[in-house]
């Protein structure tokens, strides 16, 4: 698809931005109808390229246009001696102009509609058509009762644009919501299928441009970028070869109070895994032993040694502070040091909660990693409040700490003051073990340290990180997955190893 994007980007759009962009193609088009039966068709032979044998189909409509591109495709499968069913509740006959037409095309055909009672017709695939982009409510009783239909048919669901029920700018699903085998957008990628629970029910997704073209695109913002594996190299460029460990950055990894030992090494060894020239850590003297054991090339000092840690701090050119920091009297102090040195810093773990309770100013492009709970507490809100609107919590953590963000999760994302938010495009179920937010601390500190900016170390670090975990997860199944597991990943994949991504998510 053609769009006036920067180069590599790969833009996702929110529902008010999707409208406009309709707008433009419908009067370069001269027929708001046309770009309907575009969609309708594309959704048609996507749904023959993935179920090619398949002979009976229900189409679930709504109201509107998405239901308009429902009553499209059905005329296409009732053409090609498919049987076919047009489901829709008594109170969604066809509403605006554009879906009345599709509707009548279908029925001049021959094409069955029925009205929703208890159950749907049998069938060998369901194609959700009943609310597109607009639909941001928790939907009403008998929307709930043809929701439920459609998820318990035991039939593959092919969703048209969006899921029902899910909100396509926050990812978040305000009641039921169809749980789709796959979805096929048009025009353009949405931001809030990428992030949330909305994975959870868009299955896997492909996207029909519909023919739009660069000049559609003029004027208008796009919401969110989409990051895969195949965007690392923007960030990760080979080195020359006359490189040397000085060039490639010091980080200094600070936590590890008694009972959290490998948390602290669990970030040593991935900034090590990442390309960092020089790896320092201060932690307790009990865990340098074992720290030295597991990785022998970083530089340990105990933290009651203050000149070691004070010229550990001088020398660092980025900071990791938090995993397995603690909160008692040890680690608020490190906390406070760490702060007031001014060097490019990434907070993480019991940092973070320090933050929530004990607020500094932080160094200019800090970047914090809060998962949704420690959002919730630098907020001063509920977890299922940041769950809510995951963008939104994000684009307040960014203002109120004045740094960058990345906010962890399904579908992470990556939050800077002046540039279009980032999604990555990876990660796993399996990545969800204690230890996991130690490694994504190392290595977006040794990103920072090589010289990449607070967001662009983030959006590498976060993508990098995920894009290992899908690896290891390949590897060995996601259940049982640990944090180690990523470390030779790490490498693979800093240094651009051949890789196939995964489909578009």
């Amino acid at each position: 698809m053609a769009h006036a994007a920067a180069p590599f980007v790969h833009p996702l759009y929110d529902a008010a931005a999707l409208r406009q962009l309709e707008t433009h193609a419908a009067q370069r088009l001269g027929d708001a109808f046309e770009l309907m039966r575009r969609a309708g068709q594309a959704a048609w032979r996507d749904l023959l390229a993935h179920w090619p044998q398949t002979q009976r189909i229900v189409v679930a409509c709504g109201p509107g246009n998405n239901g308009g591109d429902g009553y499209v495709l059905a005329r296409h499968a009732h053409e090609s001696g498919r049987e076919v069913r047009v489901v829709r509740l008594r109170e969604h006959a066809p509403r605006g102009e554009l879906a009345r037409r599709a509707a009548d095309d279908y029925a001049a055909v021959g094409g069955v509609v029925i009205d929703f009672e208890q159950a749907l017709p049998r069938a060998e695939v369901i194609v959700d058509a009943v609310f597109g982009i607009g639909f941001s409510r928790a939907p009403d009783a008998s929307t709930q009762a043809l929701i439920a239909a459609i998820n318990g048919a035991h039939a593959p669901v092919f969703a048209l644009d969006v899921p029902s029920g899910v909100d396509s700018d926050r990812g978040c699903v305000p009641g039921d919501a169809v749980i789709a085998t796959r979805t096929l957008e048009f025009m353009a990628g949405k931001a809030g299928l990428r992030t949330g629970s909305a994975l959870d029910h868009a299955g896997a997704l492909s996207l029909a441009s519909l023919g739009l073209e660069a000049a559609d695109f003029e004027g208008i913002a796009h919401a969110a970028e989409r990051l895969s594996a195949t965007d690392l190299p923007r960030w990760l460029a080979p080195r020359p070869r006359d490189t040397h460990k000085g060039r490639n950055g010091r980080v200094l990894c600070i936590g590890g109070d008694h009972g959290s030992g490998g948390a602290i090494m669990l970030c040593a060894q991935a900034a090590l895994r990442s390309g960092a020239g020089l790896v320092e850590v201060a932690t307790r003297e009990r865990h340098i032993a074992p720290l030295l054991a597991r990785v022998p090339e970083a530089m340990v000092h105990e933290v009651g040694d203050t000149y070691a840690f004070h010229a550990a701090l001088e020398r660092a050119d980025a900071i990791a502070l938090g995993p397995g920091l603690g909160r008692d009297d040890w680690g608020p102090p490190l906390y406070e040091r760490a702060i007031a040195s001014g060097k490019a810093l990434l907070l993480d773990a019991d940092a973070l909660n320090l933050l929530a309770t004990k607020p500094f100013a932080l160094p200019a492009d800090a970047v914090i990693t809060p998962h949704p709970g420690e959002a919730a507490r630098l907020l001063g809100v509920s977890t299922a409040d940041v769950q809510r609107d995951r963008f939104a919590a994000a684009r307040a953590l960014c203002e109120r700490y004045a740094c960058v963000v990345v906010l962890k999760g399904a579908g992470t994302i990556v939050m800077s003051a002046h540039e279009a938010p980032r999604v990555i495009a990876a990660g796993n179920p399996g990545m969800a073990v204690g230890g996991m937010g130690d490694v994504l601390s190392g290595v977006i500190a040794a990103l920072r340290a090589q010289g990449n900016d607070a967001f662009d170390a983030a959006s590498c670090g976060a993508l990098l990180h995920s894009v290992a975990g899908d690896a290891a997860a390949h590897d060995g199944g996601e259940r049982g997955l640990l944090p180690s597991d990523l470390m030779p990943w790490l490498r693979h994949f800093a240094n651009q190893e051949p890789y196939v991504p995964e489909p578009m998510r």
